[in-house]
């Protein structure tokens, strides 16, 4: 087995992406986008469980989301921000495990690693809200998030396959909705960052004392707009270098 120094273990949407994991059901269905935005806010906000979320939005949905809608959204409008593959691609070559620990939907990552547009990363933890065919024999999906609760545990499986030491990872995030994975990483002193922290994410850490240990990108106040542009100037170059002088 693989010897790795240290885990990264990160959420996606909003935090790698400035995009939300729900947006390829909006860009095929138009006229969802306010119902979709409002479960997004809600569950990021502590205020419904993740697997309410996903209850409603499939009922929204007129038929299973298909590969053609999927790669239809992919090609007009993919993105990620700034140094984000390079930040991937040095964590790998620097030996420090990567793993993606969203609530995005698994078929989303199989075909973003399908076509190349992000290295293909050992594990993708995600929603089986929509997955497509070959998933139950890809090695690289064998954790679901089907609550918000599931990062931690996910993370806590890889770390103990791969005997990293909490010390020796690291938790990233954005939102209320990576609060209960951020309180896991603080009650086993893994190292906490805040990526376009959300107001959500910084009210959970105050309500359940956990401590952010860095943040990373735009950091939200009270009743302040995302500013999508401002996130975008920031380089994930920087936080790779910082992580791996971090585990180093």
């Amino acid at each position: 087995m693989k010897t790795y120094k240290g885990l990264v273990s990160s959420d996606w949407n909003e935090c790698l992406a400035p995009t939300g994991p729900f947006d390829p059901i909006a860009f095929i269905y138009t006229e969802l986008k306010e119902e979709l935005d409002t479960i997004f806010k809600n569950y990021t906000s502590n205020l419904i469980p993740l697997s309410v979320a996903v209850s409603e939005i499939v009922k929204l949905l007129p038929q299973p989301f298909t590969i053609e809608q999927m790669d239809a959204y992919l090609d007009e409008c993919f993105t990620i921000y700034k140094g984000v593959v390079d930040m991937i691609d040095v964590l790998a070559a620097n030996d420090i495990l990567f793993m993606i620990n969203t609530t995005g939907a698994q078929g989303f990552f199989q075909r973003i690693m399908n076509k190349k547009l992000i290295p293909s990363v050992p594990f993708v933890a995600a929603n089986p809200f929509i997955k497509f065919t070959g998933i139950e024999t890809d090695q690289r999906f064998p954790f679901l998030v089907q609550e918000t609760s599931d990062k931690g545990t996910n993370t806590e499986s890889v770390m103990k396959k791969f005997m990293i030491e909490p010390s020796k990872v690291v938790v990233i995030g954005d939102s209320g909705g990576d609060g209960p994975h951020f309180r896991w990483g603080a009650s086993v002193g893994a190292f906490l960052i805040g990526s376009m922290t959300k107001v959500s994410l910084k009210n959970f850490c105050v309500k359940n004392n956990v401590v952010l240990d860095n943040c990373f990108g735009v950091v939200y106040s009270e009743k302040e707009s995302r500013d999508v542009l401002r996130e975008q100037t920031f380089d994930f170059r920087e936080l790779g270098a910082f992580i791996v002088n971090r585990l180093s």
